[in-house]
């Protein structure tokens, strides 16, 4: 990994150790807010899903909002006030989960401004290390995923000493990467990249909401494939979680599933490289045979239909999230020009929904059904993305032949 990072400048490394310190702390805080909202605020588990519900809707309107406000606030402005306020909501929860309605409000905040910073933060990064965003998108999201292991696996131990006291120490880590943007953003160069573009003054009036809207080629069908694979994605929780339980198998057979991801997304760089060097170069392609992995890996599920058959698929949905996860940001910032923020925003918001919507969904189809209708259904959702992805490739298809130089 770190003979991996020497072709990489020195502030790409300290990058990259902030974002995966930022997602250490998030990741506390999402195992442990439907176990805070049954067990010590003694809620239902409705109340808690509705929770999640109000925390999910705050983020997508985050990345929505974040888009467009890039170069009305300003990258540092909206980075770094967007993590303080995150940190402050973190910060208030001990003091206000006796009161249940302004608990869901905080919750709401909280989802908001964790997510306001993400299209700023994708779209500094595209415009900054324009020549190598790519490859630098993937090692963040690597970077970002031994965070959340590590969060992860910190959160049970501190929610047997205290559920409050993970909260804090996520507020500590949005505010650490707060103070981290502060002192970066203030030293870049304000002539390099964006930088210059994202203060005010020197920045003109662009084209409106509704004109950047209306190019749908560039965004529209993408995001409606991420929408559908994050949908399809939610059987890990809400089909092979209480599947696993209702067989009556240790419960940590699930939890050695994710270690299983973690680890992939470390050693199976290799694969996916080979992948985006030999059959996947463009971002475009890179999308549509992640959801080729999404969809075999429910097909295995399906025609297996035991545990054995739900690592290998579990191994096969790990590598499309690998090809998946970096390609949508590298492909606005390259072909979305001065306009990638607001287009991170809105694929960012569109593709949250299925993540919303998914596991109610299926939460339902299983408890009719089963598993296998369940898994049936996230194939069905893993052909739509497959549709929209090729539909998003086609459309775009001159447009990456000259990005790439191919030949039409």
């Amino acid at each position: 990994m770190l003979r991996w990072l020497d072709n990489y400048p020195k502030e790409v490394k300290v990058f990259l150790l902030a974002s995966m310190v930022s997602a250490t702390g998030s990741a506390l805080m999402w195992p442990l807010t439907t176990m805070y909202v049954f067990d010590e605020l003694g809620r239902t588990m409705a109340n808690a899903g509705f929770v999640i519900l109000i925390q999910s809707l705050g983020g997508i309107f985050g990345q929505l909002l974040g888009g467009s406000l890039y170069h009305r606030v300003g990258v540092k402005k909206l980075i770094i006030g967007s993590l303080a306020l995150n940190a402050a909501g973190l910060f208030a929860l001990p003091w206000i989960s006796a009161y249940w309605v302004v608990f869901i409000c905080a919750m709401g905040w909280i989802g908001l401004f964790s997510s306001l910073s993400l299209p700023a933060i994708q779209a500094f990064i595209g415009f900054r290390f324009a020549e190598r965003r790519g490859e630098l998108f993937n090692i963040i999201y690597v970077a970002n995923n031994i965070g959340v292991a590590i969060g992860t696996a910190l959160s049970g131990f501190l929610a047997d000493f205290s559920y409050l006291l993970s909260f804090v120490l996520n507020g500590v880590t949005s505010a650490g990467f707060a103070v981290f943007f502060w002192f970066y953003l203030s030293r870049v160069e304000p002539e390099q990249g964006e930088v210059q573009l994202t203060k005010r003054k020197t920045v003109p009036d662009g084209p409106g909401i509704w004109t950047l809207l209306g190019n749908t080629r560039l965004y529209l069908f993408m995001s409606l494939g991420v929408l559908f694979l994050l949908f399809g994605n939610s059987i890990w929780n809400t089909g092979v979680s209480p599947y696993i339980i209702s067989e009556g198998l240790e419960k940590r057979m699930y939890g050695l599933l994710w270690t299983l991801n973690g680890v992939l997304i470390f050693v199976g760089q290799p694969f996916t490289s080979w992948v985006k060097r030999t059959m996947a170069r463009t971002s475009s392609a890179q999308m549509t045979a992640s959801a080729v992995f999404y969809g075999l890996a429910y097909i295995v599920m399906i025609t297996t239909y035991n545990y054995t058959g739900m690592v290998l698929a579990m191994v096969l949905a790990t590598f499309g999230e690998m090809l998946i996860s970096p390609a949508t940001p590298a492909f606005i910032s390259e072909h979305a020009g001065r306009a990638a923020p607001f287009y991170i925003g809105v694929s960012g918001g569109i593709g949250a929904v299925g993540r919303v919507i998914g596991p109610y969904a299926m939460g339902v189809m299983y408890d009719k059904q089963g598993l296998i209708p369940v898994a049936w259904l996230a194939t069905a959702t893993a052909v739509m993305a497959l549709i929209g992805f090729v539909l998003h490739a086609a459309l775009n298809r001159n447009r990456e032949m000259r990005e790439y130089g191919m030949d039409a």
